[in-house]
């Protein structure tokens, strides 16, 4: 390992290590909202350390080692991004479509947004601090940003959502101050255009919660009449990796009685939440006649007493190890 020169981190490589490991939860917030991806995130920060560790000999104390680190995984994201499409939701790319099976096409050719567990990017702190984090990794919010280009996308997230100020982004990006408020500037209005706000979210409150278990208890009765109640009229539904996206109860219903009928009979149980909203793992009877298997990530958005998105996340040998859930239940 390299020689630590300067005197603070002058110290055992543990020390100097959990001086950077510190860092590590907000470092991964920030690289998940560069990126989409809680994996590719986990690989950016991973990066980050590594260089980090490796250039502390040349690390100079008039720059602090938090905004030291910063700057390097901003260059870490920003390389991994050069020269590839944005991750987007089935929103992103078009609009809502009957509920039929033959509207339901996977495309590979598309890089999606990934969920994250909270936990990850939201530590337990200043209740403030932990509304705004929460809502800005909302899945709506975290796709907006896919729209800005990278820098523009970095220069936002420091300076709206870290509240760093603009000399201190365009030291840390190595440019000018004009040049960081033209771009968050040319940011803020591309993220006005998408019609999604980073303001700070609600807790779930009791209600909510009691809204939460009729949901899974409806859900696995397929009790539609039940559901009504639970659902807002307007709720959306997505199911990435397909690109098909559902608007309307009654949509949604249609897709749950018609094609998606195989999902009567599931089991849905709770896990930590994901990007800062109420998530279940959702599993189908299996075809073996025992058990249950893998089918969904539900990610489920709630306001004003009802639930206002469903989005079903279809990786589970991905998404499932990463929440904490188990590969199969049993009967």
């Amino acid at each position: 390992m390299p020689r630590m020169q300067d005197s603070s981190l002058k110290v055992k490589p543990q020390a100097a290590e959990q001086q950077l490991e510190q860092h590590r939860a907000e470092l991964t917030a920030y690289c998940y909202r560069m990126l989409g991806s809680p994996f590719e995130a986990e690989d950016a920060v991973q990066e980050t350390m590594v260089r980090a560790w490796r250039g502390l000999d040349r690390f100079e104390r008039r720059a602090a080692l938090r905004s030291w680190l910063y700057r390097i995984a901003t260059n870490v994201c920003l390389d991994m991004l050069s020269g590839r499409d944005r991750r987007a939701r089935p929103m992103d790319l078009g609009p809502a479509r009957e509920p039929v099976e033959s509207n339901l096409n996977a495309l590979p050719e598309v890089t999606w947004i990934e969920p994250i567990p909270t936990s990850v990017v939201a530590p337990e702190g200043d209740p403030a601090e932990v509304a705004v984090a929460h809502e800005t990794i909302r899945l709506a919010f975290v796709a907006a940003l896919q729209h800005l280009p990278p820098r523009q996308r970095a220069v936002l997230i420091l300076c709206e959502v870290l509240r760093w100020k603009a000399a201190e982004v365009a030291e840390l990006i190595e440019t000018s101050v004009a040049s960081v408020n033209s771009a968050l500037q040319r940011a803020r209005a591309t993220l006005e255009a998408t019609d999604v706000e980073a303001a700070p979210a609600a807790e779930l409150d009791d209600s909510d919660r009691e809204l939460l278990a009729r949901y899974v208890q409806a859900f696995e009765a397929y009790d539609m009449e039940a559901l009504t109640s639970l659902i807002h009229e307007d709720a959306t539904q997505s199911m990435p990796p397909y690109d098909l996206w559902l608007s309307g109860r009654q949509d949604i219903f249609e897709w749950w009685l018609g094609p998606g009928i195989g999902c009567r009979g599931s089991r849905v149980i709770p896990t930590v939440a994901a990007n800062g909203s109420p998530a279940f793992g959702q599993y189908k009877p299996s075809e073996s006649g025992s058990g249950f298997d893998p089918w969904a990530l539900q990610v489920l958005e709630v306001s004003d007493g009802r639930i206002v998105e469903l989005t079903f996340f279809l990786d589970t040998a991905r998404v499932f190890p990463l929440f904490g859930l188990p590969p199969r239940l049993e009967a």
